[in-house]
């Protein structure tokens, strides 16, 4: 079996070379258009997810050589969360090669996040039976970037800390107002402030309301603390 020129150029994208490029092709074959002649990449999901997950914990044992499990733990779970694999799949533009039923296609199934971080860990297991898991160890870091040595800031979680900055103060717990939704309906964006008891507030938008409530609890804590 031979790659389309489309997939050829998103294995050269992620830098693998597929000895059984069959598997790639599962790997973005979401099951909206699978059939008993195509398989589709929910198999190769289960197994990406498992191999990104060491990837990750053994990259984060391997940087910070004197962090605790519990300074580990909100990092990993950070890097491997479906935000940052549908990140990630969005970086190297995964969603132009999926193939997906018209029902996908016609919601907008290439920019969905859940799909992508899906595909993107199906991708994954494509690399670890294809080659092993030191190949896949590679494309995993490679794609990942400089994620793992800033996750100790980015993982930090922000509603907590101003929370506790609101707590230490005598104010009563942050209150998070959805005051807006953008976009369309297969893929919105939440308008989210965050306001505190003393008067001080600060908006966010993101595409779910916890990534947005996250980004405005960041944005107040960086606006009181400076």
């Amino acid at each position: 079996m031979k790659l389309s020129g489309e997939l050829q150029s998103f294995a050269t994208r992620i830098g693998h070379d597929f000895a059984r490029p069959d598997l790639l092709v599962r790997a973005v074959t979401h099951p909206s258009v699978s059939s008993p002649t195509r398989q589709h990449n929910q198999r190769l999901e289960f197994l990406g997810d498992r191999v990104l997950n060491l990837v990750i914990a053994e990259a984060l044992y391997e940087e910070d050589q004197d962090a605790s499990e519990g300074q580990l733990a909100p990092r990993y779970n950070a890097l491997i969360r479906k935000e940052t694999c549908a990140e990630v799949a969005a970086g190297i533009d995964l969603g132009a090669v999926l193939k997906l039923g018209r029902s996908e296609q016609r919601t907008g199934g290439r920019r969905k996040m859940t799909l992508l971080g899906d595909a993107m860990e199906a991708v994954i297991g494509a690399i670890y039976l294809d080659a092993g898991f030191p190949a896949a160890r590679d494309v995993v870091l490679r794609l990942w970037g400089d994620r793992v040595a800033k996750v100790a800031e980015d993982a930090t979680d922000a509603k907590t800390a101003l929370q506790e900055w609101a707590q230490a103060r005598g104010l009563t717990p942050p209150a998070y107002v959805e005051t807006g939704r953008e976009g369309p309906d297969h893929a919105p964006q939440f308008r989210i402030e965050a306001r505190l008891g003393n008067g001080e507030t600060a908006e966010a938008v993101a595409g779910s309301k916890r990534a947005a409530e996250q980004a405005a609890a960041r944005a107040l804590l960086d606006r009181v603390s400076s």
